[in-house]
């Protein structure tokens, strides 16, 4: 069984065979595979934990911050733990939610007082960049918040408590993923302006 290495993700590995596919996803320690064929996956299983010790956790449940549920219909994918402890790092857990994650119309600009802890801005901001995966709701106003890493003002630490009070009111987003009704086939949909 040989499998070949993926030119977009160095880090995803693809078996293909005829109707057979196995997808393994490596990041550092630890491991997802997938595929359609259970006894091609289960020879791949042995031969990866007699190679190495390996220990199989099950069904996806979590992986590098991301929460895997299944549906009835398919598999949600959220951040709630990791979201949490973002609002945890900023003081910001018991905040009152709000309905949009930036005011309509709101330029950021360099100008203004210095933020006194640009560190504490830049960790926020790269958290708040990874959440995007599940919430992509907010990869606009995050890319807005990125402008200013180099010199953070006060008003750009308004910003991004903020969109922190918005990912407390959608703590349980995410996004659902749907068999195909084609084999093979990836659909996506995008509400972007």
């Amino acid at each position: 069984m040989s499998i070949w290495n993926s030119l977009l993700d160095t880090s995803l590995f693809v078996f293909h065979r005829q109707s057979d596919i196995i997808y393994l996803l490596l990041y550092v320690d630890d491991i997802i595979i997938t595929g359609n064929n259970s006894s091609l996956l289960a020879i791949l299983t042995c031969k990866l934990n007699s190679e190495s010790a390996t220990k199989d956790l099950g069904s996806l449940s979590y992986f590098l911050g991301l929460e895997a549920t299944p549906t009835t219909d398919g598999l949600f994918i959220s951040q709630l733990k990791y979201a949490r402890d973002i609002l945890m790092r900023a003081q910001l857990l018991d905040s009152k939610p709000v309905h949009t994650p930036m005011v309509v119309f709101q330029n950021l600009s360099s100008y203004g007082p210095l933020f006194s802890d640009p560190t504490l801005y830049r960790s926020l901001v790269g958290a708040l960049q990874y959440l995007t995966i599940t919430h992509p709701d907010i990869a606009h106003v995050i890319n807005s918040v990125s402008q200013f890493l180099h010199s953070p003002t006060e008003n750009h630490f308004l910003a991004i408590k903020r969109i922190l009070r918005y990912v407390k009111g959608t703590l349980h987003f995410g996004l659902t993923f749907h068999p195909s009704a084609a084999p093979g086939a990836l659909v996506g949909y995008s509400d972007a302006d």
